[in-house]
């Protein structure tokens, strides 16, 4: 994965857009829990509708806003993933696409009845085909927020699971798309800073896998409640050559690698992912964010931004950028 470092950070002199080569911020003014993968010259880019999922495939991603929607799978009537789909991620596995996400049951709608589930394509284009749905994955805890990643040549699957009054990360190795290796499903981090338990609950979801520059293994993630104003992303680092399924392995930052702006009017920063520029020359930070600081969920849009590193191979996120900031697109569109 190759990152460059955005404006003022690390290892990259500053930034100079020309005219006519700047976009402003949001990518989708309701754009909750924004999911993006590049592949093959394309964007497709996906968001939490709560009825259905949808893609939008494009090549500019900063022009997202612009690409048809196409409604790619329609929860059935009743069943166990028949109401409050969320949180698409959208891979590229084994030469298909899988296509996860959070649902519950209409008829017991809640946290008890809450799972992530999986759906796949076998066409080159995840807009077209025919999606076949994989079920629920069998993870030892209900949860929310399902994402793939792999290293050393193993397929991990990381989630937000609820224990208790907790919403810890856990993360299983995969013998499928669709199945987590039973057994193995480990706790690696549970809300234990002030940061991780605000909006009166003590939350840590999203989970996003990001390579360092040193060999780190890391786990960016959302902490604390999604109304609460202070929403943020907290990381998890691991150690070259660790175990990744020892909770001794991952050490948490004492402090949010990214959080509100007062100063820019940015408030609830969280649930992110990561993509590059179509050259593949810079990295790109995906998350979303609102402007008010009302205590609630609503009113979230999708932003990004471009990111650097820290001398310890860490990313370094900076401070979210206003709306009306202008930013260059990114290289190569």
């Amino acid at each position: 994965m190759v990152v460059v470092a955005a404006c003022g950070f690390a290892n990259m002199p500053p930034l100079r857009a020309q005219a006519g080569a700047t976009f402003l911020n949001p990518l989708r003014s309701d754009g909750p829990d924004p999911w993006v993968i590049r592949h093959d010259g394309y964007y497709y880019y996906t968001n939490t509708t709560g009825r259905n999922l949808t893609l939008w495939k494009t090549r500019a991603l900063s022009a997202v806003h612009q690409a048809p929607a196409v409604v790619v799978w329609t929860p059935p009537a009743a069943g166990p993933a028949s109401a409050e789909l969320w949180a698409p991620e959208l891979h590229r596995l084994d030469g298909k696409w899988y296509l996860y996400y959070t649902a519950t049951d209409k008829a017991h709608p809640g946290d008890n009845a809450r799972y992530v589930f999986v759906l796949e394509n076998a066409a080159a284009d995840p807009t077209t085909g025919t999606w076949t749905d994989k079920g629920r994955l069998n993870t030892h805890y209900t949860g929310l927020d399902g994402s793939v990643f792999e290293h050393g040549g193993k397929r991990y699957f990381l989630y937000s699971a609820y224990v208790g009054a907790q919403s810890v990360l856990a993360i299983a190795p995969l013998l499928n798309p669709w199945t987590l290796e039973p057994g193995k499903e480990a706790v690696i981090a549970r809300p234990t800073r002030g940061w991780e338990k605000g909006g009166g609950r003590q939350i840590l979801e999203g989970p996003e896998f990001l390579r360092g520059r040193k060999g780190q293994l890391l786990v960016v993630y959302s902490a604390s409640a999604c109304w609460d104003d202070n929403y943020c992303l907290g990381m998890l680092t691991a150690p070259p050559g660790a175990d990744l399924l020892q909770p001794g392995s991952w050490s948490k930052a004492s402090e949010p690698v990214f959080k509100p702006s007062a100063r820019n009017g940015v408030w609830g920063t969280g649930h992110n992912c990561f993509t590059t520029s179509p050259d593949g020359r810079e990295n790109w930070l995906v998350y979303h964010a609102k402007t008010a600081a009302d205590g609630t969920c609503a009113g979230r849009s999708a932003r990004m931004q471009r990111f650097g590193w820290n001398p310890d191979g860490t990313p370094n996120f900076g401070e979210p950028v206003s709306l009306a900031q202008p930013q260059p697109k990114p290289s190569g569109e």
